[in-house]
């Protein structure tokens, strides 16, 4: 099964990436991870990326592409893949297109979590994190039993810069502008998958398998 994972800052993705990976054995690839294993690899691109990133820059569409095809090529992909956060743009999504063919693959869905923007923005302002531990809760659906320290460790607990509300708020508008023409694309190609990313986890997580099994 090969599979893109879309959704805004919030959606739970990372929740549900793990899920799917459970239950069909695929790895989950991240941009970051790619890079990281590229770079940990000692590739070409890798070494490329590496620089780029040291100087603070992103990563161009070339490296970043080249780095997907690399990934994609290798063993553990052979079962299928999960792709979080790639493509974003459509000259990405062509760039996977040509990829999977080289490869004698194709994509079976890009599965979109949708969540009101109201309801990320609460979640994601109401997110805090253990600097002890890296455990993570939140105020409204996880709430820690004393407000600023951690259940596991007592750590203490804080809000990240990128979860404040007005960062949320751009942050939701970025990936709106990036992403809805991806979902048009995909769409036209009868590729995409809306699941109701509004509801507790395990029954946006069942939604998701069983709209792929029916793939199957």
């Amino acid at each position: 099964m090969n599979i893109i994972l879309m959704g805004p800052p919030g959606a739970g993705k990372g929740t549900q990436a793990q899920m799917l990976v459970k239950v069909f054995g695929i790895p989950h690839i991240s941009t970051g991870d790619m890079f990281r294993d590229a770079i940990k690899q000692g590739t070409e691109l890798g070494a490329k990326a590496k620089a780029v990133m040291d100087a603070g820059r992103l990563v161009p569409d070339d490296i970043t592409i080249g780095i997907v095809r690399e990934r994609l090529a290798a063993e553990d992909c052979t079962p299928g893949f999960l792709l979080d956060g790639f493509p974003r743009t459509i000259p990405q999504a062509d760039a996977l297109g040509e990829i999977l063919t080289g490869l004698g693959r194709r994509l079976d869905a890009a599965v979109d979590i949708e969540v009101p923007g109201r309801e990320l923005i609460d979640r994601m302002a109401g997110r805090r994190i253990c600097r002890q531990c890296g455990a993570a809760y939140n105020l409204q659906y996880n709430i820690p039993q004393q407000a600023d320290r951690c259940d596991q460790c007592g750590g203490e607990l804080y809000q990240r810069s990128d979860d404040r509300e007005e960062t949320v708020i751009n942050r939701l508008k970025v990936y709106t502008e990036q992403t809805e023409p991806l979902l048009t694309y995909y769409q036209q190609r009868g590729l995409l998958i809306t699941v109701n990313g509004n509801q507790d986890m395990e029954r946006v997580g069942r939604d998701i398998c069983d709209c792929l099994i029916k793939l199957d």
